[in-house]
């Protein structure tokens, strides 16, 4: 990435990311961070916000990582989250929607709650970050919205229903917002993944052996390897800069 972006291309720039602890969404904060952004990441557990706060700040050199413990089921939490960012920094340039819930579990066998339960933390949760902070800031300055969506709307994949409606509506709100919001300088844009190793959903349907996911797995795949959180970081860098701009709508399925 060092030959492709300029040092320092996101200084003075504010970005939150939830689901900022793990995975992905890591990634994306310590790809941010080594960029000179200032990184707010949330999730649930203030543990691992904690660690992963100060793991984020020595891996990249950049000390204004912080956290703030959030359920993004919950539009009040995540008001204060955003309150939080922007009476820290006084402002937010880029939103990361990574919050994510998923487990393996036949349709016949899942429960309403269970179903209910990935609806709230992808689709509400998306919809609710994205609500606070357009109304708190974005909609009188601009800024880039990234929603992290999958690859399982588009092809379907068994013990995946739940998630892979929740990624569709994910996938939707994208679409509209970016139409909506797009003449108030806010870009809108969506990166949905496919299978990523050490990801919490990959960790999981690894555990399985009903899932597909055995030793030979990657040998289906046409790079004849999963996935990884430097193969998705780039993408968030490039969508946050200043050449994202020159496109009206991007979609970016890897």
């Amino acid at each position: 990435m060092n030959k492709t972006f300029q040092q320092n291309f996101l200084a003075n720039q504010v970005a939150i990311v939830t689901g900022g602890a793990t995975g992905i969404c890591y990634g994306i904060s310590l790809a941010y961070l080594k960029y000179g952004c200032k990184v707010l990441i949330t999730s649930r557990k203030e543990e691992v916000l904690k660690q992963s706060c100060t793991t984020l700040a020595q891996e990249s050199g950049n000390q204004n990582v912080a956290y703030f413990p959030c359920d993004v089921r919950k539009f009040e939490q995540v008001e204060a989250m955003v309150q939080f960012a922007l009476d820290k920094w006084g402002r937010i340039d880029i939103l990361v929607n990574g919050a994510a819930g998923n487990f393996l579990v036949p349709f016949e066998m899942m429960s309403v709650n269970a179903f209910r339960s990935v609806m709230e933390i992808d689709t509400f949760g998306t919809f609710h970050c994205c609500k606070a902070v357009v109304g708190k800031w974005m909609s009188k300055n601009g800024g880039v919205i990234i929603n992290i969506s999958t690859t399982l709307p588009h092809c379907g994949v068994a013990l995946q229903s739940h998630a892979g409606t929740a990624k569709a509506g994910i996938d939707a709100l994208t679409r509209h917002l970016a139409v909506e919001l797009g003449p108030k300088k806010i870009r809108v844009v969506g990166i949905a993944p496919g299978a990523i190793e050490k990801s919490e959903g990959f960790k999981r349907l690894r555990m399985d052996d009903s899932s597909g996911f055995g030793e030979d797995f990657e040998k289906l795949l046409p790079l004849q390897r999963a996935g990884n959180n430097d193969d998705i970081a780039p993408w968030a860098l490039f969508l946050a800069s200043e050449m994202c701009k020159l496109h009206h709508w991007i979609n970016n399925y890897s």
